[in-house]
């Protein structure tokens, strides 16, 4: 029988895959985005955002090249539910996987993966990190196709468009969620 694993849970499998500091903190990051989002828009299941979170890159330090193909057979080897799956994979939709994202958590992981990498990037380069941020700074920074060229500006803008909100209001929020939570 398959499981959905605890956030907690979640980090100990990932972390049998994945060794790179960079790798183990952006899934931290995400899976805490995630759980803001979910406590606005699916409170009761808030670990379950977070687990989604925290494995959506599993397979990415392994198989960059099969980033979201090898992260099914990975999940199945650790006999994770289906639906986890489905989430972690359609984060990669029309990128590196043809499942696209049907649920609202699935949208808000294609919309805030790459954003939480170019939001993060933009603090590295304040004084102040992230406690003072705007949108319109990230903004300037995501006009700027050269600064954080790794963060794709299509993906970031099709997730937003695919949460029917404004692009400045999706980065708005990811701050927010990002600020709130990056001692968690």
């Amino acid at each position: 029988m398959s499981t959905i694993p605890t956030p907690e849970q979640a980090l100990q499998i990932l972390e049998k895959y994945n060794k790179d500091d960079f790798h183990l903190h952006h899934a931290k990051t995400v899976s805490n985005v995630m759980g803001f989002f979910a406590k606005e828009y699916d409170p009761e299941n808030v670990a379950f955002w977070e687990t989604v979170g925290m494995l959506h890159d599993i397979d990415f330090e392994l198989y960059p090249e099969q980033h979201c193909v090898k992260a099914v057979d990975i999940l199945k080897e650790e006999n994770i539910d289906d639906s986890v799956i489905h989430a972690v994979v359609s984060h990669g939709y029309g990128i590196c996987s043809d499942v696209e994202p049907e649920k609202y958590m699935e949208k808000v992981l294609f919309a805030v993966d790459e954003l939480t990498g170019l939001i993060g990037a933009a603090a590295l380069m304040r004084p102040t990190g992230i406690s003072d941020m705007e949108a319109k700074s990230v903004m300037k920074k995501f006009k700027d196709k050269k600064f954080a060229a790794g963060c794709s500006r299509e993906v970031i803008a099709r997730g937003a468009e695919m949460l029917g909100v404004e692009l400045k209001d999706l980065m708005e929020k990811t701050i927010i969620a990002m600020r709130e939570t990056q001692d968690k």
